[in-house]
């Protein structure tokens, strides 16, 4: 199959995909935005956690 061809067709399933997701997709509800939110900012405060503290260094045995 020539190159052209493939990434139309391949263009043409993931546009439909992308449109059948769309139709599909639960709207969301108020009591799960909450949850969504505070485990976004968990995953934020973890992160600079991990970016602001030193690593460990390594302790060897004498």
């Amino acid at each position: 199959m020539h190159a052209d061809i493939h990434l139309q067709l391949h263009a043409l399933t993931a546009a439909e995909l992308h449109h059948e997701a769309a139709a599909t997709r639960p709207l969301p509800t108020a009591a799960a935005t909450p949850m969504r939110v505070q485990l976004g900012w968990k995953l934020v405060e973890f992160g600079l956690k991990l970016a602001v503290t030193p690593p460990r260094t390594a302790t060897t045995l004498a």
